[in-house]
Formats: structure tokens, C-alpha cells, sequence
């Protein structure tokens, strides 16, 4: 595994370690690229503290702790400085404000909630058909935009109800990003934890659509990027789902 876009830092709440270590961590791995993705900052109207993303204020200590680390070990390894985040179309001129001082890389879609917090987290299972199209139909809206490189744990919605139903919509998303050549993640923390995301039924589908895929590490503690049993279980699901994995994003690559 070469490269990682999918890494979170202690500002949001429920990650562990110094941005160090995780620099570090990747290094060990064989790593060239490591991507900085922590969960974006919101500015809401009324004042409301999410307790899992990093807080506005924060954006400052991120950017600067992470370029001094991108200066330091620019001979062993690429760093990038993004952010994932959720579409929330009311929400987004604030946040575009937000991060117009500083130099944002990229950013991919980590489709959480479908409107503001506190809301409905996506990541619970439903057997509301009508709850599965609104996510699906979000995250290709999320995409549409531009702002975002590739979608994370896309089938982080579960489903309870027919498979039928799942396969409706969830080929409906596999057909748009394949049409727009973005890989689907086979994420290493649903996979290693045994979540219900990344879903091997869901790997078939893309694979049979003829999808690309990418690992996300999705780390929340530094030895994620180094841990090689769940790197090789992800890219045994690839294999057997007919999934060509993709190390780097062609948008981004590796900086001279």
C-alpha cells in the first residue's frame, strides 16, 4: 500500500496520537503519499459544538503542524492536507469561507449525516427504503459538485431491508462513479472491526460494474498505517470482487 488520503488527527474527539506518529507510522509502512483527511469544521448558525470534527478554531494548529511535518519529511514522504466531509448544501458558503485562507489539497465525501448535526447518522442501519435514496442520491449530489476526490466508506448506510432494494440503489451509485471514474474506498477500519461497512456484496456490485477501488485507512490511531493483516485482508476483498485497486489519486499523485 502506497499511498493513504484517509488519516484523522486528535482534533476530532475520538482519534488518538500526535500528527507525528502517524507520519511516522506511514513511513514504516513503505508509504509515499499520506493524506490528511480529518473531519471537517462546521460554522453553524446557532453555535452548536459538534463532538466529532474538529472545531474552527482548530484549522490554524492543523494547517501549521502539518506543513512543518510536510517540510521536515518531504524527502521520505508526500503530505497532503484535506479534509472529509459531509455535503450539506445550506452550510457549504460558510464553510468555503472558512477554508478560503488556507491551502487546502483536496477533501473526499464522508457522507455522515444528510443534514446538519445533530441529525440521523448515516452509519446506522435502516430498512427505510426512502432513507437508502436519500443517502445515495446525497453522495452523488456531493460529488456533482467537484469538491471532492473520491467517496468515503460509500456504503456506510446499512440496509435491513431486501437485498433487491439495496442492489437498486446501491448499482445506481456504482454506475455514476464508475461513469465518473471514481474508485469506490474499501475501507481498512470497517473491514478490520468487522462493521457492516465495507460490505462485500457492495465490492461485487462495483465489481461488477467495472468500478476502480482504493484503500482508506481510515486511521484514528497512528498503527492503522502500518497495519499490514488489515491492508492485505482489503486488498484480498479487491481481488476477490474483481476490484483493480488504485494506489494513488490521479488528481493529486505524488509532488516533486
Amino acid at each position: 500500500m502506497l499511498a493513504n488520503y484517509h488519516t484523522h488527527t486528535y482534533r476530532c474527539n475520538h482519534a488518538e496520537g500526535e500528527d507525528k506518529d502517524y507520519v511516522e507510522s506511514a513511513i514504516r509502512n513503505g508509504m509515499k503519499v499520506l493524506g490528511f483527511s480529518d473531519h471537517c469544521p462546521w460554522v453553524y448558525p446557532d453555535d452548536y459544538v459538534s463532538r466529532i470534527r474538529m472545531r474552527a478554531s482548530q484549522i490554524e494548529d492543523y494547517f501549521t503542524s502539518l506543513t512543518k511535518l510536510r517540510d521536515e519529511y518531504k524527502k521520505e514522504i508526500t503530505i497532503y492536507i484535506g479534509f472529509e466531509s459531509e455535503y450539506i448544501p445550506e452550510l457549504l458558503p460558510e464553510q468555503e469561507k472558512l477554508f478560503a485562507d488556507y491551502p487546502v489539497d483536496y477533501q473526499i465525501l464522508g457522507q455522515h449525516f444528510l443534514t446538519r448535526e445533530p441529525s440521523f447518522y448515516t452509519g446506522i442501519c435502516t430498512g427505510e427504503e426512502a432513507v437508502l435514496e436519500k443517502y445515495v442520491d446525497s453522495v452523488i449530489a456531493g460529488m456533482e459538485t467537484g469538491k471532492y476526490q473520491y467517496p468515503a466508506h460509500p456504503d456506510l448506510m446499512g440496509f435491513s431491508g431486501s437485498l433487491e432494494i439495496y442492489d437498486k440503489h446501491y448499482i445506481r451509485l456504482c454506475k455514476y462513479l464508475k461513469a465518473h471514474d471514481y474508485p469506490v474506498e474499501i475501507n481498512l477500519l470497517g473491514v478490520v472491526e468487522k462493521r457492516h461497512y465495507t460490505n462485500e456484496h457492495f465490492l461485487k456490485l462495483a465489481g461488477e460494474i467495472g468500478c476502480k477501488a482504493i484503500i482508506g485507512c481510515d486511521a484514528h490511531h497512528p498503527y492503522r498505517l502500518n497495519y499490514r493483516i488489515g491492508q492485505e485482508a482489503c486488498q484480498q476483498l479487491a481481488a476477490r470482487n474483481g476490484l483493480e485497486l488504485i494506489d494513488y489519486l490521479p488528481h493529486l499523485g505524488i509532488k516533486e
